[in-house]
């Protein structure tokens, strides 16, 4: 049964960012050097067999990132059978919603990845009224950054779940991806995720915190949303069979205990979860 890995990058060191941006990703993850090389190679080295992974670059002009589209679609183009590219905008910068347009209508990328914390807007900010529809409009699924961030400049307030809770509310029908279950504040988005039909969260780049990581998904256990949780890596922050081996390994810290533990089956079913009829792809 194949995998879907929901959110992965693609860049390219100095040409989409710089050295303050790659010097602050290095709190991405305590005690680890984060190589932030993308190859696809690598990708697949580190991976499990039958992976189809949605790639997105990202757009941020505040935190010094910026991938344009057109190098994502080449990198889509180059492994078709495997990728599913998605565009990017910074609706803060003139032009945004041109490059929407011929993302989607010229370069085919199929979904939306905003960075609403990198690049200091709120997603819920009526001004973005014309992407959620166009994005309604044409069925393209908006992943979303939620929670925290290692770039200094870039404002949590910007990021937090509850946000997207009224734009689930204007825009019923656009599916989205809230990332990273929005740690540190799962339980945001847990009552975002639970009340909107269309309305999924990733649990990419979470499994390195494995105590954390424990207790949001018990949290998702206790509020009966397992269903809502869509598999994903944050590749290259860290790989599909990292992943996975982090997910089934959560319930060994509390054996011995009187603690709960994880539906097993559950996790299983989240990892092999066909995500994109889900996402209308």
């Amino acid at each position: 049964m194949p995998i879907i890995d929901v959110h992965s990058h693609y860049w390219r060191y100095p040409d989409h960012f710089g050295d303050d941006f790659r010097q602050q990703a290095k709190r991405a993850r305590a005690g680890a050097d984060v190589d932030l090389t993308v190859r696809f190679e690598d990708y697949q080295r580190q991976s499990v067999p039958e992976v189809k992974t949605i790639v997105f670059g990202g757009k941020a002009r505040l935190s010094g990132m910026w991938v344009d589209d057109r190098d994502v679609q080449a990198y889509v183009a180059a492994h078709p059978d495997q990728l599913i590219g998605f565009l990017s905008v910074d609706p803060t910068q003139p032009g945004w919603e041109k490059e929407l347009r011929v993302g989607h209508q010229e370069l085919g990328l199929r979904g939306i990845k905003l960075l609403s914390m990198y690049a200091g807007f709120r997603p819920d900010d009526e001004r973005l009224d014309p992407l959620w529809q166009y994005a309604e409009k044409h069925r393209l699924p908006v992943l979303l950054h939620t929670g925290t961030t290692f770039i200094s400049q870039a404002p949590l307030e910007c990021t937090l779940p509850r946000h997207l809770d009224a734009v689930a509310t204007r825009f019923p029908e656009v599916r989205m991806i809230l990332a990273h279950l929005g740690h540190p504040y799962e339980g945001e988005c847990i009552a975002v995720i639970r009340k909107h039909p269309h309305v999924y969260a990733d649990i990419s780049a979470l499994h390195y915190r494995p105590f954390q990581f424990f207790h949001s998904l018990m949290l998702v256990q206790e509020y009966g949303v397992w269903h809502k949780l869509l598999f994903g890596t944050d590749y290259p922050f860290t790989n599909v069979q990292a992943t996975i081996d982090g997910l089934r390994s959560l319930n060994r810290m509390v054996e011995g205990t009187g603690f709960p533990r994880l539906n097993e089956t559950a996790i299983e079913q989240m990892i092999y979860r066909d995500s994109l009829p889900l996402l209308g792809l």
